[in-house]
């Protein structure tokens, strides 16, 4: 594996050749090369015929996919705070790993990124890393859930969206009074779904698994209900709303329901959620603890379902770093959260070879929709698109384990995995971030 960091890497044109060119925005799915120059795409089709006098880096990619740039718009970096957790380097380097050129950084960081100091201090970090940071702000002041955090302030700084993810917003008013206000400013507001009530203490999916362990357990409807109720406050606003992290089935279907009645909603879920159920706790693997939690095999199918009929609009991995003196522990006691960015693509590609939907479907769930929902550039390999390209590796089989991680944490239920399907190359603003063709 070969890294370079956006100010480093090099900005020598580029003429990727022989690749299978998937970007359905634009309804394209053939073998072709791309040009790319100055940093966006100058020509796309087949054969393309440089003039010999230029000097350009060649790469062959033969039997490889050559994508947008996937997008990833949940991710915790940890900076500033827990930098022995995550930094912003260290974690777009594992995202240009994954093959993500963008990340949407959450802001439960240390302090809160509730102003436009902090999302100043990420975006300075974020030019020396690999890949593009996003910030997303918090919806109220030190996400405390009391008072609003100013969102003109944060949004003229540069957050794309506002969120107290890790926290529910628990006062219904307060959450009404978000999506009036971010409306205004054309910020998304994301809601992290739980009620505290239900779910406090526990530590994992409620039913007879927990029951047999000795756990307290998180039952389903404390996702569920503040669902219902994000979706009932954006119809009655008018506001759009986006459901983080979706788990189970009920709330695939109220999702689901609230699109077909014309409801502005949009929601993700993550790999682990359609991967794992409850039972990879096995004998107590803080790994696999998370918040939501790993639910049942019913629960899983309909995660499928949902990203097969759209009413899931993109696959976001939650990368949640953490050091072993978090998740070491008895497991009531372990952080929730793992790292995802390095294991996205070949969990999100079995579904493909499951025959569950087509690469370009995939291309939608990891980038053109995660580049809409947030309203940000990529999602396209358009001429005149910036040069945001990740190229994968479909048959790459590769077994994920301690040496292969990139990401400062190590906190990954899937360490020794086989997995089929590899990012081979991210490509940012025309500068190639990371390479291992």
């Amino acid at each position: 594996m070969d890294f370079s960091p956006l100010h480093e890497a090099s900005t020598q044109p580029v003429l990727l050749v022989n690749g299978r060119i998937i970007d359905p925005a634009n309804g394209i799915d053939q073998t072709g090369d791309i040009l790319i120059e100055n940093a966006v795409i100058k020509a796309i089709g087949p054969n393309l015929q440089v003039d010999p006098q230029v000097e350009l880096q060649r790469i062959d990619l033969q039997g490889k996919w050559v994508v947008p740039g996937l997008i990833d718009m949940h991710v915790h970096l940890r900076e500033p705070g827990d930098e022995y957790k995550e930094t912003v380097a260290s974690g777009t380097k594992a995202a240009a790993a994954g093959g993500f050129t963008a990340v949407a950084a959450m802001p439960n960081t240390k302090p809160v990124n509730d102003n436009q100091a902090v999302t100043t201090l990420l975006l300075s970090k974020a030019v020396e890393g690999y890949a593009r940071v996003y910030p997303v702000g918090a919806i109220s002041q030190g996400s405390s859930g009391d008072n609003l955090a100013e969102y003109g302030e944060m949004q003229a700084a540069g957050v794309v969206a506002v969120t107290d993810d890790g926290l529910p917003v628990l006062d219904g008013q307060l959450m009404r009074r978000a999506l009036e206000y971010a409306s205004n400013y054309k910020l998304l507001v994301i809601s992290h779904s739980e009620e505290l009530s239900l779910s406090r203490h526990g530590a994992m999916n409620e039913g007879s698994i927990s029951t047999r362990m000795g756990l307290i357990g998180i039952p389903r409807v404390a996702e569920e209900i503040m669902v219902y109720r994000d979706l009932a406050l954006a119809r009655y606003t008018g506001s759009a709303v986006h459901i983080a992290h979706v788990s189970t089935r009920e709330s695939v279907s109220l999702i689901r329901r609230a699109k077909e009645q014309g409801c502005r909603v949009t929601a993700e879920t993550a790999p682990h959620y359609f991967t794992l159920t409850e039972e990879a706790i096995g004998s107590y693997d803080a790994k696999a603890k998370m918040n939501p939690p790993l639910r049942t095999a019913d629960d899983l199918v309909a995660i499928k379902e949902g990203l097969v009929d759209g009413t899931l609009d993109a696959i976001a991995t939650d990368h949640a770093p953490h050091s072993e003196l978090e998740k070491d522990v008895e497991f009531d006691l372990a952080a929730n959260g793992i790292i995802g960015l390095e294991t996205a693509v070949p969990l999100a590609l079995a579904m493909v070879r499951e025959g569950l939907f087509a690469p370009a479907r995939l291309v939608e769930l990891l980038s053109v929709n995660p580049a809409r929902i947030l309203g940000v550039a990529g999602g396209s390999l358009a001429v005149g698109a910036v040069a945001d390209v990740t190229v994968i590796d479909p048959e790459r089989s590769f077994r994920y384990d301690l040496e292969q991680v990139v990401s400062k944490s190590r906190n990954s239920p899937f360490l020794g995995w086989d997995l089929i399907g590899k990012a081979v190359l991210t490509m940012v603003n025309g500068k190639v971030t990371y390479t291992d063709i």
